[in-house]
């Protein structure tokens, strides 16, 4: 077994997914005694599959990966983000979008959390920065649940200049944030072409990437936290925007 864990995906939802998503599983490594239905299921369709593939002991995959894998872990070929060159070309090809920005996200576990929140609602695209974020690690693959393989993931150096070309292509940039000069996102609307900001889970939006944005929201919050988990909030402020687009 190679030693590298780049390219490892585990969980049994998560490498079930990838090799419905295509030819992108390179082999896998499943527990050999294990009577779990779900992972004897998942056999099934790994060998229907014909990948390479290998049943070894739990503590080889414990060596393998140092979290929860339910008995499987997979190779993957390495995720092909898109660029800031890409995210300008097909801009003009998007009707009334819904782009997510992920400004700074640094757990992957957050990061997985606000992609399978991203498709799950619809979203066009998501661009995150190249620099101080997560990447797109087997945790988040995990936590994703699948979203990776389904999602335009644009991964750019710069996200004050790529939020300048998401508006110059006629979309509205909403950061989220709790200041003065924001507005309760549900008195906000938010049925056109828009891209929702989201920022770093401590620090929240960097300062340049807050100006960049048209309108600053937020959610309005009547108990005593000011504020909740990055992944959580995204999904409200994702589902906000389907439902006042599905009142249309």
């Amino acid at each position: 077994m190679d030693e590298q864990t780049n390219n490892l995906i585990f969980g049994i939802h998560a490498v079930e997914m990838a090799l419905k998503a295509g030819d992108q599983v390179q082999e896998i490594w499943l527990q050999k005694d294990a009577q779990n239905k779900r992972l004897l299921s998942l056999l099934g369709l790994i060998e229907k599959s014909k990948l390479p593939h290998e049943r070894v002991s739990l503590q080889d995959l414990d060596r393998m990966v140092d979290d929860r894998h339910q008995g499987v872990v997979a190779r993957i070929a390495q995720v092909q983000l898109l660029s800031e060159k890409d995210l300008k070309a097909q801009l003009p090809n998007w009707e009334n979008p819904l782009i997510l920005v992920l400004d700074c996200i640094e757990d992957p576990r957050n990061l997985g959390a606000c992609l399978r929140s991203a498709d799950a609602a619809g979203v066009t695209a998501v661009v995150f920065s190249k620099d101080k974020s997560a990447g797109i690690t087997a945790v988040t693959h995990k936590t994703a649940a699948g979203a990776v393989e389904h999602l335009e993931i644009f991964q750019v150096t710069n996200l004050a200049r790529a939020i300048e070309a998401i508006k110059a292509a006629g979309v509205w940039v909403y950061g989220t944030a709790l200041e003065e000069n924001s507005h309760d996102i549900y008195q906000t609307d938010l049925t056109g072409p828009i891209a929702i900001v989201v920022g770093n889970e401590g620090k929240g939006l960097r300062h340049l990437v807050k100006q960049s944005c048209d309108h600053l929201i937020h959610l309005p919050m009547a108990g005593q936290v000011q504020s909740l988990n990055v992944s959580v909030a995204t999904g409200i402020t994702l589902y906000e925007v389907v439902r006042q687009r599905n009142l249309k």
